[in-house]
């Protein structure tokens, strides 16, 4: 019997060791996630369905991300990351029990209630991303006790409480973003010196008084935009937020600022966008000038002080002087009207004794006639030869038949006839919605590539020839040079640079979607400095301040020391005109070979976001959201095309959205980084500094992204 009893309580005492050890096998680790496993309500926890208390480690979990930890013989948990799973609930104090934790990614769900102080004992957390959720009240002070804290952002709940000044200690803080919540009082000036690192700064949205600190202003690691728009801030714009880089946005909509707006260092590079909504702000860039009267304010600019000195002295100067001042002004401009009337005239008749910088030979027959063209901007309309050997004169211009044509050389140095076109070899380089492309050898063996346009209309010459002439006299060496122009009512031609070395899409992925070549950073890097030139230049400093409307990799053509050229810039105005479908006849039908379009049309997504809204005009700053498409393009050397040919792994969906994502939950830069230039360990951190210009000029907001010309210099800084 006591056999038994003994048998029984050790079989018993057995079960239940195994028992304990099985429900504790689980490490620290995981029993601390299992409580926000419990925290979750449970119509959403079947995003944890495999967070089991069974398992030895929660290393496998969905969501979990450990590491081996020296002198730790198990691997703790480095991350969470449960972004956008439909989680309601509350956060656990137990959290903070993760002393290796250091991402905590629950953006996008439904967490509701405080941020529980508990949580930041969990030291080592670099990045917390709680933004979009319900969470309520005031920051814990703990929070800003957090030394190694990079990443903070907040935004989208519904917090309370003031910004403290204790947020300089956080001085590794890299982003910092508290966007659309309840935040009150004023913005400390405190903590901005200490906070050397940061790079974004978000407080939009909130209900933030009083003025925008100075310390503000040293901020010098920013980069993109500084937001402090849509709260209740009053006083003056801070003249030391010109001192932020020049690549800073600012965005002080919808406040209470007022006087008028600095003149200095990074204001120049604002849009109007930035200061809407100040009643009581002026100056440039806004439509409002400053009233002249105004007392001088704390803060206001030298600049409108020296034009208020102005104002005052010139109440001091005497009746007579006024009258004599405006008697010799009125002299000086009736000097110089008389003289630009001579010089009109001179011109004028000079026309017929311009110098020749081009031939043109008109009519397919043997009979047509060879004549010198006039180059010089007040000689170009040129008598143009009917095909019976008389020449119209001025007046009969509008009445030109089918088979005659104007061929006018732009460029001086470019001499060759318009025979040479019909015996040149000529074959087709490529068709798009703004033309044929052609190469074509010339007589001397030159190339040339020569765009086939539309039809149009014979009364639209004068215009056709306008906007000719302004994109010839875009001279730049990353602009592809326009040399040439032929128009007859059936056929126009525009003649330019021949470039040999094909263009980015196919350096990048080769002709069928496989690359045929490696291109090393310092290449990538070159084509990147050089387009931003040229881009920045067409935007600056050509006759029309160009809008591209179409740049992507196709339209960016590489020489053969893999310098960029832009091509295809200013066309798309000259297809409202002539239309985009050439015809198969025309006097040049016979001479270069038909292509038949292709009726497919794919996706452009190297498009903004506004310009795919119908009816939507061209802008400067679409090119500026196509160029960092481009950019991330070079970078990971995939394509954001989502055509339905053959799919590869190079083919990305939505390119920014991927690589925002990739950033934001700190994927390592292997992942995104085109594998070839995993090898070149040198340039990693240049290659980090492109994608942030990369991702400032891929923003939403057009408003926020920067000008190509910062774009341009921003560039030029890396690597150099």
């Amino acid at each position: 019997m006591s056999v038994n009893l003994f048998l029984c309580f050790f079989s018993f005492s057995f079960f239940f060791v195994f028992l304990i050890q099985t429900v504790f096998s689980l490490s620290p680790d995981g029993v601390a996630l299992l409580t926000l496993k419990s925290a979750v309500d449970p119509a959403g926890a079947a995003a944890l369905a495999n967070w089991n208390d069974g398992d030895a480690t929660p290393c496998g979990w969905s969501g979990v991300s450990c590491s081996n930890i020296s002198g730790d013989p198990d691997p703790r948990v480095v991350g969470v990351s449960l972004a956008g799973r439909g989680l309601r609930g509350y956060l656990p104090s137990e959290l903070g029990t993760l002393l290796y934790l250091r991402r905590l990614n629950l953006h996008s769900n439904a967490f509701r209630g405080s941020i529980p102080s508990q949580l930041f004992n969990a030291t080592a957390l670099r990045s917390l991303y709680l933004h979009s959720n319900n969470l309520s009240g005031d920051l814990p002070p703990s929070l800003f006790s957090l030394r190694r804290l990079q990443n903070l952002d907040l935004s989208d709940n519904s917090l309370s409480g003031s910004i403290p000044n204790s947020l300089r200690n956080c001085s590794q803080l890299q982003r910092l973003v508290l966007a659309r919540n309840r935040f009150s009082g004023k913005i400390p000036a405190t903590p901005w010196p200490e906070l050397r690192e940061i790079i974004q700064l978000d407080l939009s949205a909130n209900l933030l008084e009083g003025p925008i600190p100075d310390q503000i202003g040293e901020l010098q690691s920013l980069t993109g935009t500084l937001n402090l728009s849509f709260n209740h801030l009053s006083g003056n714009v801070p003249e030391s937020l010109g001192k932020l880089p020049v690549t800073v946005s600012f965005d002080l909509r919808n406040n209470n600022l007022s006087g008028e707006i600095p003149q200095t260092g990074s204001f120049s590079n604002q849009g109007p966008t930035a200061f809407l909504n100040n009643p009581n702000l002026c100056g440039f860039p806004l439509q409002k000038p400053c009233s002249g009267s105004a007392q001088s304010e704390p803060g206001s600019s030298p600049g409108s002080k020296r034009e208020r000195s102005g104002s005052r002295s010139n109440k001091g100067l005497s009746p007579g002087l006024i009258v004599l001042i405006s008697v010799a002004d009125a002299a000086g401009v009736a000097l110089i009207g008389l003289i630009i009337v001579y010089v009109y005239w001179k011109k004028k008749d000079g026309c017929n004794g311009c110098s020749c910088t081009g031939k043109a030979k008109f009519g397919g027959g043997e009979n047509g006639k060879t004549r010198f063209l006039c180059c010089s901007l007040p000689c170009m309309n040129v008598g143009v030869l009917k095909s019976d050997d008389s020449e119209l004169e001025e007046g009969e211009k509008g009445e030109r038949g089918r088979g005659e044509g104007e061929l006018v050389a732009i460029d001086k140095g470019f001499n060759f006839e318009l025979d040479e076109l019909l015996r040149a070899s000529a074959y087709v380089l490529g068709k798009s919605g703004l033309g044929i492309v052609y190469k074509v050898v010339l007589g001397n063996g030159v190339p040339v590539a020569v765009r086939r346009l539309g039809e149009g209309g014979e009364q639209r010459y004068k215009e056709f020839a306008a906007e000719v002439q302004a994109i010839g006299k875009v001279k730049h060496p990353n602009v592809v040079k326009l040399r040439a122009y032929y128009w007859a009512p059936d056929e126009k031609l525009l003649i330019s640079d021949f470039i040999s070395n094909g263009n980015l899409t196919t350096a990048l992925r080769g002709r069928n979607g496989q690359p045929t070549m490696n291109l090393p950073w310092s290449t990538r890097l070159r084509i990147a400095k050089g387009a931003a030139r040229g881009l920045a230049y067409l935007h600056e400093c050509s006759p029309r301040k160009f809008v591209h409307g179409d740049i992507k990799p196709s339209n960016i053509l590489l020489d053969g020391d893999f310098q960029p050229r832009i091509s295809d810039f200013g066309l798309n105005r000259l297809i409202s005109i002539t239309g985009n479908n050439p015809s198969n006849g025309g006097f040049m039908g016979g001479a270069l070979p038909y292509f038949k379009p292709s009726q497919t049309e794919h996706t452009n997504n190297y498009k903004a976001p506004e310009a795919r809204v119908p009816g939507s005009r061209p802008t400067q700053k679409w090119d500026v959201y196509s160029f960092g498409v481009v950019l991330l393009e070079l970078l990971t050397g995939k394509s954001p095309d989502s055509t339905p040919a053959p799919s590869t792994s190079m083919e990305v969906p939505d390119m920014v959205r991927w690589v925002r994502k990739g950033f934001e939950q700190e994927s390592p830069l292997s992942e995104m980084v085109d594998p070839p230039l995993l090898q070149e360990v040198h340039a990693k951190k240049e290659v980090l500094a492109v994608f942030h210009v990369a991702l400032s000029c891929t923003e939403g907001d057009p408003e926020v992204r920067p000008r190509m010309k910062t774009v341009s210099e921003n560039l030029e800084k890396i690597g150099s």
